[in-house]
Order: C-alpha cells, then structure tokens, then sequence
C-alpha cells in the first residue's frame, strides 16, 4: 500500500466567513433561529449537519412548547446514553434568552444505572405523573414505556426524537410504529432531528403521508461549513489497499493529526480478527510504549521525533479499563484542552453523537455498514474549533483479490465506497435552484453569473454566496405544480440521490454495462424511485422531481469531470502531508495539515460554469443522456489494475437480468411518449441505445401483458 489508490474523492473549500457560529440577541445560532421560527408546527422536522447546535434548538422549541403552547412536559429521546449528556441544564439567560434549560438529574435517565427497561420504564411513569418538566431517555426506554404505557400516557406532551433516522417506515421498527401511531392519536407534538434523513438499508424513514404532515426546516453542510470561523477545508476520500492494513497503517495515519481511527469489525474480511493485537500493532508503529496514564487510562507512546502521543483505546472492552477512557474523554473539564488526547481509536464507538472538536482526521478502515453511519463518522471531523483549518475523512477499503469466496464481498464493499463518494459530493455541495430556461428570465438578485455577466440568450449560471445556492437554467425543465413538490425539489433532493446511488442494480449498471442507455438510469430508474416516494403526486411533478433530482447529482458529476480533465483541483491530493520531504531543520515526520493555509477553492461552481459553456444548450434530454457514474467509473479505471477491474465486470455482468413486468411497464410509457413526440414508434434497429431499450421494453410489456402479469 506504498501508493492508495483512490477511488472518487472531494475536496471542499469554504469561506469560513462566521456567521453559522455566530449568535443573535436570543443566543441562537443561524440554524436555531430558523427551527425556533417553526417552534409553533405540532410535527417539526430539522435536517441538519452534526456540530450545527440541534440539541440547542430543540431546548428553544421545548421552553417555547411548554411556557407558550400549552403542553405539559417535554420528552428528550437519544439513541444511547452518552448522547443524554448533550441535554444537560444549559444556563440560557445567560445569552440572552428568557429562560435556563433544566433537567433535573434524576429525570435525565442516560445519566442512570441500569439498563433500558426495568425500572428506568417505571421511571418514565413517575414522571408522566410529576410536575417536573423534561426528561430525557434513549429511544429503547421510550419505546417500553410506550409498550407498557399506551401512546395515550403521552397527550399533551413533546416527543423530541433525536437522530431521527433510527426510525423507519418498516412495520418491523418499534420506534417508528409508536411515532406513527402517535401522530394518529394526534394529541402530541413531535420534534424529530437528524443529521442524515436516509437510512443505510434504503428503508423510507417515514410514509410519505405521514412525512407530509411535518414542517421542514432544513440546514445544509454547506451553510454549516461556510459559516464556520475556523475550519475551512474538508477532504473526503475513499482508498483501496493491498495485505494487511495494520502493516501499512503509517502510511495513512498522520501523528501529528488529531485522529480518530476506527478498526475494521472482527467479521469484516480487512480485520485480522484480533482486535486486541490490532490495536497493540498500531501503538508500536506509532512509537515507543511508555505506560498508562493513571488518571485517564490513555495510552502513552513517544514518536521517533520525541513527541508523546496520549491514545484513547476504545476498543478494549474490559470494564474497568474502557470506562476510565471514556469518563476521561467525556471530562467536561477538558472539552477545549486540544492536548487532552491525540488519538482515539475505536471500533463500535465514537460515532454518531461523540463530541471531540479537535478531531481533524477521521480514519476509517473498512467499509461501514451504511452512508448514514459514514455521515456520522465525517460529522466528527467537522466541528470547527481554533487553529483547525482542515478536515479530512479517510475509508481504507481491501481491494479485491483472486479469491472466488472474497471478491464478490470485495465488490459490494467497492460498489457501497463508489455510492458514499457520489452522495457525500452532493451532501457538501451548495445546494441547487433550477430553473426553466425562458426568453422572458432575468438575473435574480444576489446571484454572481460570471466575469461576462447575465447572458439573455443562454442558459445561465449563478451563484449566490450568502445562501450557498447555484442557479442554473436548463431547457425544457418540467416545473413542480404543487407545493410540496417544489419543497421536495427545494430541499429533499439529496434524499433522491441517495436511494439511487444506493441500489447495487443501479450502480453495477451504471459502472460495469457497456451497452446501457443512460436514460435507464435517469429516466426509468431514477423515475421509478420517485414514484415509489411520493405516489400521491400526480405524473407531472413526479416528473419534475425526476428531473431536478438528475440534473443535481449529473451537473456535480460533470462539474467535477470538468475541472479533472483540466488538471485542477476538486480532488485534492488524498495525503498531501506525506508527498513533502522535509527541510532542514525539520522533523521526519509530516507535519500537521493545519499549519499551512488551504488554497481557495471554487472549482465546482467554475466547474458547472464550464460545464454549461462547453454544451451548445443545456437541455434536459442532454442531461438525461449522461450516465450519472461516468466520471466515478473513470477515476475507478485508474485505481485498480486492469485484471481486478475485469474481475470486478465479470462478476456483475454474471448477475445481469432480463427485464421485469414492472421495468417493461415504464419502457413502454416512454415509448410512447416517444411516439407521440416523434410520431413514430422506437425502432428496435436504431444505432440509439436509449430507443432500442423502449423498443424492446415495449416489446415485453405487450408479452407480460398478454400473460396477464398485470391484472
């Protein structure tokens, strides 16, 4: 692993301009001012990126809820304890609010012994029956105390869920059956908060009628980013590997970097199924051993060049060693001591939740088991805190070998890096305006079109950066009709991408079919995924939420393949730290990313904006033609050895199906709307590869139908 090869990468700059940290004469930050606008809607929805102050915005609402809006109690629920510590009493007034958060200790039950159920359940019913006003509990004594309780115990009570995504549309989900059935009772209001509004299995989080009925406040990464003060360059990158990781690990591990380096699971093929050994192999390639801290059970290890490195080893699961680490990390006391630890290394800890604003590096070895856990891994990197310039998130992912009985495990693994890299471009990126294109538009206010200005007869580019928003105008745009689907159009695109990036189907096609038709992709696949989320649309807007949702993740795709192919800079270097010998005088080690001053970094509007001028229009059917995978099936072509690639083809093309009633069924709807624009039907001997699959789709669905596959 002398050389990672990297599969698609980002490197996002921003603005660091203040103002997402900055406070109102209420105290609020720029996200908890949005929520709190919203504090009066029963069911509230806030989408917004780790370190972004929800829990905050969630003390505002409840206050608000239970001096102004009649309720009686609010109820906080986490997904695990140590997230409880995130609501503990918060002396509000302080900056200018009207009231102190406050929780009183025993009704703050993440904080008590025991487990879950028992008499943390029992607790809940003390509480129900008390004056006291919040408590806050994990989502597993919640739902108990549903199970024992009834939905009706909570009336005229706040159910503030964090992390929402935990809850799925699934019957099967507990929490998210009790969340349904008490929006059927309609006797409470419920605040649901996440940072990544998908789930790792594709499971819809909410019914769509249900999802319908909450008010969205929706924060970006990149409003949160931009508007930090200090953190100004993110790097995301996913790398292959040869051996075993824990040979080469220096190779990636920067010391000098705030680390936080997650393990490979004992049953993933990168683990050595040891972890114990894992870790102790890591430690003496870090250095010298020199003994435990006595207070905070750290790790001491001196580096060649005499530095002496405190390591939190989270993956020692003996009690009395792990809790003495995590009381350590969890010291308040310590919370702005940048020198409290240097390196914490884990396997099934320190992620969603965990609160360590020095992290400038989180290193992650083997896939994870989902984007959702992947977003939460990167949100540890992401706090922004003095002297921290850049972050960075690294996957080591094995890349496949000759074996028969591990290269299909090493593909999924392939295919799930590919799919994180294209959703987390789009999660970091500003977020998209679309708009028809029209002989009557003109310039909107506060939008930047470019050296040469707005251009009447052209398709337009425009980016304003006090929204972090990019207007494009595109031809032959279909426009939302209803409100909710220019909402979903607005803000819930990324939703979209993900559930297409996420199907294996989609991404082997997309990546290994030599004969696809792009439109499969973009226009049947990705139509289909819209019409399962939002059936209650009609034809129209589930058309033009199609096309948005296309034109967003294409126009990143072809962004980032613009400014590649003119040798700039969108990807940066994956380890830009270890390609410099040092000076004289220096140390031998690299040196810390931040004590250098990231370049500016515009390249993705410049990249749209190039993109849009290399196109003699920019039409949606042009859009439609681009196969959403390209670029990231470039970059893979360069990574991995010609044999491993056709290894990797062989194995997906084996598993290529033959249409489905349902798949025929969408191609011969386009068919006809092919015919009814070109006044013929698709011809099956056409050189185009789009109009030879509607002819074929067309085909089968008169065959399925006549074998009565949809009566």
């Amino acid at each position: 692993m002398s050389n990672p090869h990297a599969i698609p990468a980002v490197s996002v700059t921003y603005a660091q301009d203040g103002s997402s940290t900055q406070a109102n004469a209420l105290g609020m930050r720029p996200m908890q001012e949005r929520a709190y606008q919203k504090r009066g809607e029963q069911y509230l929805l806030i989408k917004s990126p780790p370190a972004s102050g929800k829990s905050r915005a969630l003390m505002f609402i409840a206050l608000d809820k239970l001096e102004n809006q009649g309720l009686q109690q609010a109820i906080i629920v986490v997904p695990e304890k140590s997230i409880g510590a995130s609501f503990h009493n918060e002396p509000l007034t302080q900056f200018g609010f009207w009231a102190d958060w406050v929780v009183e200790p025993r009704w703050n039950l993440c904080d008590a012994p025991g487990g879950d159920n028992g008499g943390k359940v029992d607790a809940v019913k003390k509480f129900l029956d008390s004056p006291a006003p919040a408590l806050v509990c994990t989502h597993a004594t919640f739902r108990f105390a549903v199970e024992k309780f009834g939905v009706e115990a909570f009336d005229r009570r706040l159910i503030a869920v964090d992390e929402f995504h935990h809850v799925s549309a699934n019957p099967d989900n507990k929490l998210g059956d009790q969340v349904r059935q008490l929006m059927a009772r309609d006797q409470t209001h419920i605040v649901a908060m996440t940072g990544s509004y998908f789930r790792g299995d594709a499971e819809a989080v909410l019914h769509p009628e249900d999802e319908a009925k909450f008010e969205t406040v929706t924060y970006t990464y990149y409003e949160q980013l931009n508007g930090y003060q200090y953190l100004k360059q993110l790097d995301i990158g996913y790398y292959f590997y040869s051996g075993q990781y824990s040979d080469t690990i220096m190779e990636v591990l920067n010391p000098r970097e705030k680390t936080i380096l997650h393990i490979p699971n004992v049953n993933s093929r990168e683990s050595t199924k040891d972890k114990i050994r894992e870790v102790e192999h890591i430690l003496e390639e870090l250095g010298d051993w020199q003994g435990i801290d006595p207070q905070t059970g750290f790790q001491l290890v001196r580096t060649p060049d005499g530095r002496l490195l405190k390591i939190a080893d989270l993956v020692d699961d003996d009690p009395a060693k792990r809790d003495r680490v995590v009381a350590a990390l969890k010291d308040s006391a310590q919370k702005h001591n940048r020198d409290h630890v240097d390196i914490i290394i884990a396997l099934g800890m320190a992620k969603e939740g965990f609160d360590w604003i020095w992290c400038e590096h989180a290193l992650t070895v083997g896939y994870k088991s989902s984007l959702t856990e992947i977003i939460q891994i990167i949100g540890r990197a992401t706090r922004d805190a003095p002297g921290k310039r850049r972050a960075r998130f690294t996957n080591l992912i094995a890349e496949p070998d000759a074996s028969p009985e591990t290269v299909t495990e090493a593909v999924n693994d392939t295919l799930k890096a590919i799919a994180a890299s294209l959703l987390m471009e789009q999660v970091l990126a500003p977020r998209f305006e679309f708009k028809p294109k029209r002989r009557e538009n003109e310039p909107t206010a506060g939008f930047d079109y470019g050296p040469d200005g707005y251009d009447s007869q052209g398709c337009n580019v425009g980016f304003n950066p006090n929204t972090g928003q990019i207007q494009i105008e595109i031809k032959g745009l279909a426009e939302p009709k209803s409100q909710e689907a220019e909402r979903v159009c607005r803000e819930d695109l990324i939703e979209l991408v993900t559930s297409f990036v996420q199907k294996k189907a989609i991404l082997e096609r997309g990546l290994f079919d030599d004969n696809l038709a792009p439109e499969e992709l973009t226009q049947v696949a990705m139509g289909k995924i819209v019409k399962e989320k939002f059936p209650a649309f009609d034809a129209e807007d589930q058309e033009a939420v199609r096309q948005h949702a296309i034109a967003a993740l294409n126009l990143v795709q072809q962004a980032k393949k613009t400014v590649n192919e003119a040798g700039e800079t969108y990807r940066a270097s994956p380890f830009p730290d270890l390609e410099e010998e040092p000076g004289a005088g220096e140390s031998a080690g690299p040196s810390s990313p931040n004590d250098r001053e990231p370049p500016k970094n515009t390249a993705l509007i410049d990249g749209v904006r190039k993109f849009v001028l290399s196109v003699t229009e920019l039409d949606i059917d042009l859009i439609d033609r681009i196969n959403p995978f390209g670029e990231a099936y470039a970059i893979l072509a360069k990574s991995m050895s010609e044999e491993r690639l056709q290894q990797v083809a062989a194995v997906i093309g084996a598993k290529r199906g033959r249409l489905t009633p349902a798949e025929a069924k969408e191609l011969a709807v386009r068919a006809f709307k092919f015919k009814q624009r070109k006044g013929r039907l698709p011809s099956a001997n056409s050189p185009d590869a789009w109009e030879r699959q509607m002819a074929e789709g067309a085909a089968a669905f008169v065959r399925f139908k006549d074998q009565g596959c949809y009566e």
